[in-house]
């Protein structure tokens, strides 16, 4: 197998597909609620959470069987039915009309897979096995949460901002690099973490 190419994708505003609506397609339509995406699910039966976003306006649901025109003008496909031979049909179709396509669980059938992430506000951290062994992820996961802890959130956001404020500067072009190297090191995110505790417990005191 050729080397994946690790990318985050912008769908915003993208027509994304979800074929079943089961625990797993319930789970994959959840991750996909943040990105902004159009989400349209297609399932014969969905649990209770997807017709609740459904009649809040999250996403589009059709409780019916799939049909390959389902796929018309969508940028990416995400299978999680029970059936062999739908999803199957499913990838085939996407592969013909250029789509990318998810079918959970069966990586033969898939142009991309879904990591395992820790999420810190703007900070994701993404690890795959290339489907080789999605419990070895998930594993690795659990270690990086614990080494990027909650406290990175708020320092990734203020990052941003002081980062816009530099290049807004008029700052040489030199010093603005050393500046934002600084700003990113580990002893600035220590410095900022205790400050932060020490504030908290200014407030407890107060």
């Amino acid at each position: 197998m050729k080397a994946l190419f690790p990318m985050f994708v912008k769908l915003d505003g993208r027509q994304v597909l979800v074929v079943g609506a089961g625990r797993i397609g319930e789970a994959k339509t959840r991750g996909l609620l943040p990105t902004g995406a159009k989400i349209r699910v297609v399932a014969r039966e969905a649990s209770e959470a997807v017709r609740e976003w459904a009649s809040g306006g999250k996403i589009t649901l059709e409780e019916r069987s799939f049909v390959t025109s389902d796929l018309d003008n969508v940028f990416l496909v995400v299978v999680a039915t029970s059936s062999r031979d739908v999803n199957r049909l499913i990838y085939d179709e996407a592969q013909s009309r250029g789509i990318l396509c998810n079918v959970v669980d069966v990586p033969e059938q898939c142009d991309f897979y879904y990591p395992a992430v820790v999420q810190r506000g703007d900070l994701q951290i993404a690890i795959s096995t290339s489907g080789q062994s999605p419990f070895l992820a998930q594993r690795l996961r659990q270690r990086l949460e614990k080494q990027f802890g909650p406290g990175y959130e708020r320092w990734v956001a203020e990052l941003g901002q002081t980062r816009r404020r530099v290049l807004a500067s008029n700052l040489d072009s030199a010093r603005k690099r050393d500046l934002l190297h600084s700003l990113a090191s580990s002893e600035a995110f220590e410095a900022t973490i205790a400050a932060e505790s020490k504030t908290n417990r200014r407030s407890d005191v107060i």
